[in-house]
């Protein structure tokens, strides 16, 4: 038959149904499409495989051709298995045409090298249509599942499934490698033709590549890339696969990197690099589109995949390459740096460098350092990721190190967190990769490489000569130093000669050598200090680094903060200093909270990042040395840590308890430590117990374990000699019975039960209270000992009755013989058979009982440290009165939790038909009386005491324990706490004859206290702790007086309300102290809606200007928490703008022009709702034609332009009238 294969491909490509099959098989040409019959197609194709498979010509018979033509056309209705039968046909026919193809071509058999070349047409012809066929069902697939059918059509779905299609289409590829090795030339006469032909394969080539699955299999990939080479290398298809390359990549993104692997095999094993090069110019020279977004970013992937295949072929065309650097998409120029660093590590790798080749090095370099400023952070990160790359590289490059490491630190403040996460990321890689490992062991302690600096620098002194005298000239302007410079050694006559005697000569030799010697030492010792120099310049960076990093661990960004965790573990193991600072800082973390994974993450790698630290030791280490180890390292992370560190490692010790991170024999260690009979260090024996302290609130059995251990170490003589050994072991006693956080968890059996007052450890406790110290230690200790108190006894309040009557008489003991401590009267206490012994011995005494002035006689002047010692006692058991009264509400607060619990239970076990009799419920001190009674008798109690439980409601016994704080803890006869609030005032009211500032601090705390207990008393007493808060010229006074009120509004809500104005005026104070301490308390108060604003906020929004960092943070981290509590800012801005711009002086607390738009810009941006904005806009355009300065119009006109979006074009034709008239005012 004849075949004309332009024609054919002609129609085939504009449409494949147009091709004419006149001599089809009848059973396939007159049936309909969807009719088709599968067995039927089979019959067909049985007899043409076997026709062709054994005969390759047969092909040429028109019945089997149009067969062939007829089925592809049908193909979208035909199974994928026999479509790919179609394939299988078409490919062996065409393996076998090409083997006897090749054998008449070797034997020059021309008469049929026309048959031949026809019949590989129609072979290439049907070998493309029936790939693309086999493609289309291929892709057809993913979708099948999704259809929903009968379940006969389930079944085929799954029959089709079973083909596999990728290895028809790879035995089909190698058929094409092999018959485009054919000597084509002598087949085909023309370059057209052969191009035709050539083009059969490679279309079909590019159409497999279009498919992202097929690209995924090596094989299929490897293929493509083989044939696709043939036809480039061999047939002469170069300028044609120039141009499918780009296409593919301006359509198809996933084909970047295949196309760049096809050029680097091309140019590796077919030594064809010129298309790469001419890709490559082609690509520099394309314009791209500013809204073509896929385009630049394929051609990026690309060109970076080739750099890394081909270094040396893409470093050729960068000339041309580079004017990407100046493309708008970032992609392009994202691509461009990572060349760089990839032709960076290529050249690195030269044994030997040239000028040339240094000089592209430092290009490079330059390109890399400049793009740490590009505009775009995708392109900032880009720069910091190659860096990360170089910094693996075998060449250090340690001038270029020290460029990139201050561009890091810079880096660090960027605005884009992922430039900052980058930035430490890079930092911690150019420490752990520096170039000064050689000398030294690689640390970089800032303390050791200046010492070794130093010594440099005196041997040098010591080996370089000493200056010699300056020669001096004499003439006619008197005596003048001449520069040695200027004049020539001394030089024998002419004609004059002098033999030297061989002991000169060998003296000059030997002279000479020293010289040399020394010389050449000291060329090395110069050498060392530049090297040390160096090294010192890059600690230094490092140290700065640290710092912001320290900032960044407040990240709102998650894997910044990591990053940052692992900078401070990286540093830390180079011996920097400040690395310890970082891995403090990072203890805070331990609180982190998200609602997704990232702040669990956070923790985890907080907890990893520690073991690494402290709780790994090496592995030559046996079990006892590790435990050693570890117990060292633990009490290593208690030395100068601040409270709030010391918080957060508890956390973290708890957690890592729980987790079973610390074994049992850690713990033995650290007992050991704290309770070996030698004297240590103090700061180790402390350390030990605050760990253990710390460990016991995950297993309170820690503790309970070791009771006499902490009675005779902690609590006994070593403890009394260092009260922080004490306060420490307080907290640890404190641990056996832990907190429950909820009242129902008070039932769970953990720990150890609450102790009577007579145990060994309440006795203790109460010993070490009664101590006298004039350590400042002595409060710390006094606050934990009663915490503990309250904690492990079953009767607290009774024994710390017990406590304050001991303590008084110590107290008031030492100043029987002085002067009474008061000079007003007072009422003194009636008392009856059931008072307190104390009360009475008191009165007697005189020692608690005020004097009339008229009564008191002039006394001999004491000595100073008599009265400092009165003093300091006196503080103290104020300071006790204090801390007992709050423990005390706690107490009750608990009780009444606990009658709560108690009575639900029994409702729960009570049945309903019998009511419980109404009875009262038993008072706490009714309860105290049940201790020392009989078993039998206290069990009959326990049970009446539960039927008054039953026959109590909750209301009752809140009443009860509301009328005992308010009437009875400081106004009842019984109590011994109203014994000393009359003290307290009289103390405070009276701070010039009590002129102790100490005992002044220590009144007013357990003034503030005491007012926390009963609103009669805080009522009482408020006017006087205002007074204190205002005249005070003690600054912890004014704060302890802030703290006070910031309680009392908790508590007596009513009482503060109006007197909030004397807490904002505390944000004008003086000391920063006070101030942060007011700004937290007012931020507390605030945001929990205790008290209620009332245009005060404008002294707040000042802070945001404050001096002190902390405090302008704080008053950031105010305002936006209050943004988000139902338009709390809109509602306030008003009142906030007017104190904002009030007129007057800066030393009244006037904020300068720029100070005050800081703050207004800052707060406009909580301003969100158009509405809002609208509303805002014509409050404040009112006020233009009231301002009483120009001052005042520029800050109206500044908030007005910020509230742009409410703006109307009145405003602004306002606006625009203001300017004006202020302008000819100007004038």
């Amino acid at each position: 038959m004849e075949f004309d294969i332009n024609e054919s491909l002609k129609l085939y490509l504009s449409d494949p149904a147009s091709i004419q099959t006149p001599d089809a098989a009848p059973e396939i040409a007159d049936t309909d499409a969807d009719s088709l019959d599968q067995s039927a197609i089979a019959d067909v194709l049985e007899p043409i495989r076997h026709s062709i498979h054994d005969h390759p010509d047969a092909l040429g018979r028109s019945a089997s051709f149009d067969t062939l033509q007829c089925l592809l056309k049908l193909a979208p209705s035909i199974p994928g298995p026999l479509v790919g039968k179609v394939l299988e046909i078409v490919t062996s026919g065409i393996s076998n045409e090409a083997d006897l193809a090749n054998q008449d071509v070797e034997q020059d058999e021309q008469e049929t090298v026309t048959h031949h070349k026809q019949l590989l047409e129609m072979y290439a012809f049907l070998l493309q249509w029936s790939i693309s066929a086999v493609e289309a069902k291929a892709a057809e697939k993913p979708a099948a599942p999704a259809r929903k059918g009968p379940k006969g059509t389930k079944k085929s779905t799954a029959k089709d499934g079973s083909w596999d299609s990728a290895s028809q289409i790879q035995t089909a590829m190698d058929v094409m490698c092999r018959v485009m090795k054919l000597k084509l030339n002598r087949i085909f006469n023309t370059t057209s033709d052969r191009d035709t032909f050539i083009n059969l394969f490679t279309r079909s080539i590019y159409l497999i590549m279009e498919s992202e699955a097929r690209m995924k299999i090596t094989a299929v990939r490897m293929f493509c890339f083989k044939v696709l080479c043939i036809a480039i290398k061999h047939n002469g298809h170069a300028l044609g696969a120039q141009t499918s390359i780009i296409q593919n990549l301006t359509y198809f993104e996933h084909l970047s990197e295949p196309m760049a692997e096809l050029l680097h095999i091309l140019s590796e094993q077919y030594d064809y690099a010129q298309l790469s090069s001419e890709v490559l110019r082609e690509l520099a020279a394309k314009e791209f589109s500013p809204t073509d977004a896929k385009g630049p970013k394929a051609v990026s992937a690309f060109i970076t995949k080739l750099s890394e295949l081909e270094p040396r072929l893409v470093g050729k065309e960068l000339g041309q390459l580079a004017r990407f650097l100046d493309s708008e998409a970032y992609t392009l120029r994202c691509a461009i740096i990572e060349v760089c660093g990839n032709l960076l590590a290529d050249l690195s790798k030269l044994e030997e460098q040239d000028d040339s080749t240094k000089v592209q090095i430092n290009a490079f370099f330059d390109v890399l350092e400049q793009r740490f400023l590009d505009t775009n952070p995708y392109c900032r990160c880009r720069a910091i990721q190659v860096w990360m790359k170089v910094c693996q590289l075998d060449q250090k490059y340690p001038k270029r190190r020290q460029n990139v490491a201050e561009l890091a630190v810079q880096s660090l403040q960027d605005k884009s967190s992922n430039v900052r996460r980058n930035a430490v990321k890079l930092l911690g890689k150019l420490v752990s990769t520096h170039p000064f490992s050689v000398m030294h062991g690689g640390e970089l302690s800032m303390t050791g490489w200046e010492g070794r600096l130093q010594m440099v620098e005196e041997q040098i002194k010591a080996l370089q000569p000493a200056p010699e005298e300056a020669a001096v000239a004499q003439t006619a302007d008197g005596e003048e130093a001449v520069d040695s410079g200027l004049l020539d050694e001394a030089t024998q006559m002419d004609g004059e000669i002098v033999e030297l005697t061989d002991e000169q000569r060998e003296e000059r030799m030997q002279q000479a050598e020293r010289e040399s010697a020394t010389q050449e030492v000291l060329a090395k010792l110069k050498l060392t200090r530049k090297y040390y120099t160096e090294a010192l310049r890059f600690i230094e960076v490092i140290h700065e680094a640290s710092d912001v990093t320290c900032q960044l661990l407040s990240a709102k960004n998650k894997s910044e903060v990591i990053e940052a965790m692992d900078f401070f573990v990286v540093i830390d193991a180079y011996k920097v200093e400040t690395a310890r600072k970082g891995i403090r800082r990072m203890l805070r973390l331990i609180w982190t909270k998200g609602n997704s994974d990232e702040g669990k993450g956070v923790q985890t790698h907080l907890i990893d990042c520690y073991k690494g630290l402290f709780f790994d030791a090496p592995d030559s280490f046996n079990p006892n040395d590790a435990a050693n180890f570890i117990a060292r390292n633990m009490i290593s992370l208690t030395f100068g840590a601040s409270p709030a560190e010391l918080t957060s490692l508890e956390q973290l010790l708890a957690t890592m308890m729980t987790a079973g991170h610390i074994s049992q024999l850690v713990i033995a260690k650290l007992w050991q430590v704290y309770g070996v009979n030698k004297d240590i260090s103090k700061a180790q024996r402390r350390g030990a117990i605050i760990v253990l302290g710390m460990i016991a609130t995950a297993d309170p059995t820690v503790a309970v374990r070791e009771i006499d251990t902490m009675l005779r170490i902690g609590l006994g003589l070593a403890g009394r000699k260092d009260l922080i050994l004490a306060r420490y072991t307080c907290v640890a006693l404190r641990r056996m019975i832990p907190p429950a956080k909820k009242a129902q968890d008070r039932n769970k059996k953990v720990g150890m039960e609450r102790m009577p007052n007579d145990h060994a450890v309440l006795r203790m406790l109460a010993s070490i209270l009664l101590l006298l110290s004039a350590s400042q230690d002595w409060y710390g200790m006094a606050e934990q000992a009663v915490s503990a108190i309250y904690v492990l006894s079953e009767h607290p309040d009774v024994l710390c009755s017990e406590v304050l009557r001991q303590k008084t008489k110590k107290v008031f003991s030492q100043t029987q013989s002085r002067q009474s401590i008061s000079r007003t009267p007072s009422p003194e206490p009636q008392h009856d058979a059931d008072a307190m012994d104390v009360d009475e011995h008191l009165e007697q005494s005189g020692e608690i009982t005020i004097q009339p002035e008229t009564q008191q006689q002039q006394q001999p002047e004491e000595d100073k440290s008599d009265k400092q010692c009165a003093a300091s006692s006196l503080s103290q058991l104020l300071f006790t009165v204090g801390h007992i009264a709050i423990k005390q509400i706690v107490h009750l607060e608990l009780c009444e939790l606990d009658f709560k619990r108690r009575k639900q239970d029994l409702e729960k076990d009570r049945p309903v038909s019998n009511p419980p009799p109404e009875k009262t419920a038993p008072t706490p001190a009714a309860s105290r009386k049940k201790a020392g009674q009989p078993a039998e008798l206290q069990q009959e109690e326990e049970k009446d005491e539960l039927d008054m439980i039953g026959g109590t409601t909750e209301d009752d016994f809140t009443e009860a324990i509301q009328h005992i704080r308010e009437r009875e803890l400081l106004y009842s006869r019984q109590s011994i706490l109203a014994l000393y609030g009359p003290l307290v005032s009289e103390i405070c009211a009276n701070n010039t004859l009590y002129a102790s500032r100490h005992l002044q601090a220590q009144a007013t705390l357990c003034l503030a206290k005491l007012m926390c207990v009963s609103s009669e008393y805080c009522e009482r007493n408020l006017p006087l702790l205002i007074t204190i808060l205002e005249r005070s010229s003690d600054p912890i006074v004014r704060s302890n007086a802030v703290i006070a009120l910031g309680d009392m509004a908790v508590c007596f809500n009513h009482l503060i309300d109006e007197n909030t104005d004397f807490l904002y005026r505390r944000l004008q104070d003086a000391d920063d102290s006070v101030k942060r301490t007011c700004l937290m308390t007012l931020t507390f108060l605030i945001l929990a809606g205790q008290v209620k604003v009332k245009g005060q906020l404008g002294e707040m929004a000042k802070c945001l200007e404050d001096s002190d960092r902390k405090i302008s943070d704080l008053a950031r981290m105010f305002f936006t928490e209050l943004a988000t509590k139902d338009n709390a800012v809109y509602n306030q801005f008003v009142d906030m703008f007017s104190i904002l711009t009030q007129t007057g002086s800066i030393e009244g607390g006037i904020l300068e022009e720029d100070a005050t738009k800081r703050i207004l810009k800052f707060l406009c941006g909580f301003i969100e709702k158009d509405k809002h904005a609208k509303n805002l806009a014509e409050k404040l355009s009112a006020r233009l034609g009231r301002c009483e300065n120009e001052r005042q119009w520029n800050d109206t006109a500044f908030a007005l332009g910020l509230l742009g979006h409410g703006k109307s074009e009145e405003i602004e034709r306002k606006v625009k009238e203001g300017y004006r008239v202020v302008d000819v005012a100007a004038a």
